[in-house]
């Protein structure tokens, strides 16, 4: 009797049992609340301030009439449209892709480190210079895309000029940066995955498609899971890819708004940050409803 009541004492919260793990906490609770909580608060805020100066901080009056103006804006509305075909695109593609890399790259195969050190190579690159060299690839009088295309008699694609081709360039650079980070959280989740069960599987006579759809798969979804939520949220902030494609500009025209470019040209360029805060917000609402929903369709997605 006297051990249990030892033991519910040792359980009891004391000052110095909170005070010493919050003193731990404390230098991370002070970042987080300067550079996350305070930014996130002050944008709310900002957004309903009607015709904001940042530098008195004087404003007209308080009001939606900036989402008003946002979403009345022709290039707000471009750029939303814009983003949901990048995201639908580019985060499939990139998902289903990396899953067959990761599956090979998790294989015995003949040169898997020189693979590995491919794959990986884009994490370690300045996208910048990676979007210069895209640039080049997609050169319309002598990049490597159109001499491809050129050996299948298509003709040669004015990709970074002509309005039609500017989103499916940004679509191909977009998939091509978003496989190794997706492939490196896919390679984790194969870590997790029970070789028993593949041994039981081949000596049941299951065959390598079957043992990838009923095995590997089902035991893979909440990696998966976790891949298009954060690929999402990322394929939704795609800014920095356009500067080097489209030197700065929102591709050929202007035609090739994003909700962040947006964002950026609203505060930076025209100084109406009432908008730019107001197309933050409405990008978060967006993106805090998709993931909900993603979470939604995952539980339901588990079958073990």
């Amino acid at each position: 009797m006297s051990l249990r009541k030892n033991r519910a004492e040792g359980r009891r919260l004391t000052a110095r049992t909170f005070l010493e793990p919050a003193l731990y906490l404390l230098p991370f609770l002070i970042g987080l609340i300067i550079f996350v909580v305070y930014p996130f608060i002050n944008v709310l805020l900002i957004s309903v301030k009607e015709d904001y100066n940042v530098m008195s901080g004087a404003f007209s009056g308080v009001g939606f009439q900036n989402y008003s103006d946002v979403v009345s804006d022709p290039n707000f509305l471009n750029g939303l449209k814009n983003t949901f075909l990048y995201v639908i695109f580019v985060v499939p593609i990139a998902t289903v892709l990396s899953i067959l890399i990761a599956t090979m790259l998790n294989s015995n195969i003949h040169l898997k480190g020189l693979l590995q050190t491919c794959y990986f190579l884009p994490m370690v690159t300045s996208i910048t210079a990676v979007g210069l060299v895209w640039k080049w690839l997609f050169n319309y009088d002598y990049g490597i895309i159109n001499y491809f295309l050129s050996l299948f008699g298509v003709d040669a694609i004015n990709w970074l000029n002509n309005p039609a081709y500017n989103l499916p360039a940004l679509i191909i650079y977009g998939i091509w940066s978003m496989i190794p980070f997706t492939t490196i959280l896919l390679l984790a989740g194969f870590q997790n995955v029970n070789p028993q069960y593949y041994t039981a599987a081949r000596v049941d006579g299951a065959k390598g498609t079957r043992i990838f759809f009923r095995i590997t798969l089902p035991l893979l979804a909440p990696t998966i899971g976790l891949t298009l939520i954060v690929n999402m949220i990322s394929a939704s902030k795609v800014f920095s890819e356009l500067f080097p494609l489209f030197n700065g500009k929102p591709g050929a025209a202007y035609s090739l708004y994003t909700v962040v470019y947006y964002l950026y040209d609203a505060f930076f360029v025209q100084w109406k940050l009432g908008r730019a805060a107001a197309s933050a917000v409405i990008l978060f609402v967006i993106v805090l409803v998709l993931t909900l929903i993603q979470l939604f369709i995952q539980r339901k997605w588990k079958n073990y």
